[in-house]
């Protein structure tokens, strides 16, 4: 069904989808009903600046879309959970430091009090971990844990568990640190048939902030380039696709 036409073959139509890596697909769309109880603001969505949209907000292009099976309408793509592990020191050392190890690879001395930035700065500084790789959050130690969700090249996978040493840290009561997995990688988000990838929004569209429904156009064959859209997507972790889908990945 030929539900969206392109303006033209020139760069104009790609200029402000910079995930859209050919025009392959766009004048073979579908459209569909968005639920839009499903999406949330700023990650999928954002009020408009534009005075000649008063006010309605814009959904986002390139937005993975599945199909809902309850309703038959369309929401954010499930996708996979991203790894969660926690660091936490014990004993309420008073000084000295502690290194965590990914895959082999072994940080540098981390501060017995360090923040969750000093955390996440000496992961992204080993060779396996690039910047971007992981965030961080809670801290700063002793009294708090620290959160290590990975994203970037891991977004979506289960990785293996990180090992800590606390070897050198020094004071309190029998000071340590430990890592446990709060939440496995590679495990399917959600349960609603939104797990299965449809497409991909193809182009924004702009609606009341009172609406609950809105049609867009689905591209489901073409080429994008996944680190550029909108949401993370990592093309290894879809494990399941609606029947035609048809996507190449950049």
């Amino acid at each position: 069904m030929n539900d969206f036409q392109p303006y033209s073959y020139t760069d104009s139509v790609t200029a402000d989808r910079p995930w859209l890596a050919s025009l392959v697909g766009v004048q073979d769309t579908n459209t569909v009903t968005l639920d839009l109880t499903k999406f949330s603001a700023e990650t999928h969505y954002t009020v408009s600046a534009n005075p000649l949209l008063q006010g309605r907000t814009v959904m986002k292009s390139g937005i993975p879309l599945g199909k809902i099976t309850a309703s038959g309408l369309y929401g954010p793509y499930g996708g996979t959970t991203s790894e969660v592990q926690t660091v936490t020191v014990t004993g309420t050392p008073t000084g000295g430091t502690y290194t965590l190890t990914f895959s082999g690879q072994t940080t540098a001395a981390i501060p017995y009090n360090a923040t969750a930035a000093q955390v996440k700065t000496a992961l992204e500084n080993l060779s396996n971990i690039n910047p971007g790789d992981v965030a961080t959050a809670g801290g700063p130690h002793p009294g708090t844990p620290v959160t290590v969700t990975f994203a970037g090249q891991y977004t979506g996978d289960n990785v293996a568990q990180m090992t800590a040493s606390g070897a050198n840290l020094t004071g309190g009561t029998t000071p340590s640190v430990t890592v446990a997995t709060t939440t496995a990688g590679g495990t399917d988000i959600a349960s609603d048939g939104t797990q299965v990838l449809a497409g991909f929004l193809v182009s924004e569209i702009s609606f009341n902030p009172a609406s609950t429904k809105a049609a867009g156009a689905l591209l489901w064959h073409g080429e994008v380039f996944a680190a550029k859209l909108p949401v993370p997507l990592d093309p290894a972790n879809v494990t399941a696709t609606a029947p035609g889908v048809n996507i190449h990945y950049r």
